[in-house]
């Protein structure tokens, strides 16, 4: 049986190919290895009732996952893994292996993921081009969850809002600046609290100083990390994650504007990566 992950800061996905039924679908929190260490990644997948009856059945485990870009990050992941599959094979990649085998499959372009946190990097065909990007939230992240929710939160506390636009945000959260200390200083994985204020943005995107925050954080993930690639313009550039998705008007607007060509935006790409790997694995095709 082969179990396959996307994984970022807020939430992982998971697929486990079932010979003779369904695929089995399951979701745990975000196992991003720069936030949780491997006792928190095993006590997780421990306390999933779906996946314990299949467990000494798994040979093999594909994660591909937020923060798993250098070799420490991988292997903290692996040993979790390995610890409850012990029979199995554990493979881990970064999130972007496998947004761009979810896009791409076998061709050629750039792979952006924009959820959470944001990157970006080139795929050959084959395997990811080393880049520059993926620095996270304090200091790169451009156009991300974390990176809106940066400047909603300062501009709120600056009291920088549009009267109007800040009187929406004390009542949808009524926060005070010591609750946003604490949870952007002193708890667990302050990049998915910065990015949870995503929603207030979906429910108030027509609004000037909305519109205006999304359009500015895009154009400035593009010249940040697209415009940066030589001759950019001539590959198509894939996005997965959920701002992307679904903010992808202001998102393809100002792709647009600069010449980038977008291919698809998927929202999760659990689906198109665990489709890829079976078939790649076992031969299995999907309808």
């Amino acid at each position: 049986m082969i179990l396959v992950a996307d994984s970022g800061s807020s939430r992982s996905d998971w697929m486990l190919h079932l010979p003779d039924s369904k695929p089995l679908q399951f979701r745990t929190k975000g196992l991003n290895p720069f936030f949780v260490n491997e006792k928190e990644i095993a006590s997780v997948l421990g306390q999933v009732q779906e996946i314990i009856p299949y467990i000494k059945e798994i040979n093999e485990v594909y994660f591909f996952g937020a923060g798993c870009t250098t070799p420490d990050r991988r292997e903290l992941v692996s040993n979790a893994l390995t610890e409850i599959f012990p029979n199995s094979f554990i493979s881990v990649e970064s999130d972007l292996v496998g947004s761009a085998y979810a896009t791409f499959g076998n061709n050629q372009g750039l792979i952006c993921n924009i959820g959470t946190g944001s990157d970006i990097s080139f795929y050959n065909g084959d395997t990811l081009e080393q880049g520059v990007h993926g620095i996270g939230y304090v200091l790169g992240d451009e156009g991300s969850g974390a990176w809106f929710g940066k400047q909603l939160i300062t501009a709120y506390l600056y009291e920088q809002m549009p009267r109007d636009l800040m009187r929406i945000f004390k009542e949808a959260h009524p926060i005070t600046k010591d609750i946003i200390i604490k949870n952007v200083y002193q708890r667990d994985r302050p990049n998915a609290y910065l990015a949870s204020f995503a929603e207030f943005m979906a429910a108030n995107r027509t609004h000037p100083y909305i519109d205006n925050l999304l359009r500015n954080g895009f154009d400035e993930f593009v010249r940040t990390n697209v415009m940066t690639y030589p001759e950019f313009w001539e590959y198509e550039c894939h996005f997965v994650g959920g701002i992307a998705y679904h903010f992808d008007l202001h998102l393809r607007e100002v792709c647009n504007l600069h010449g980038v060509r977008i291919g698809k935006i998927l929202k999760n790409p659990i689906e198109e990566i665990f489709h890829f790997i079976v078939n790649r694995e076992l031969n299995v095709e999907f309808n």
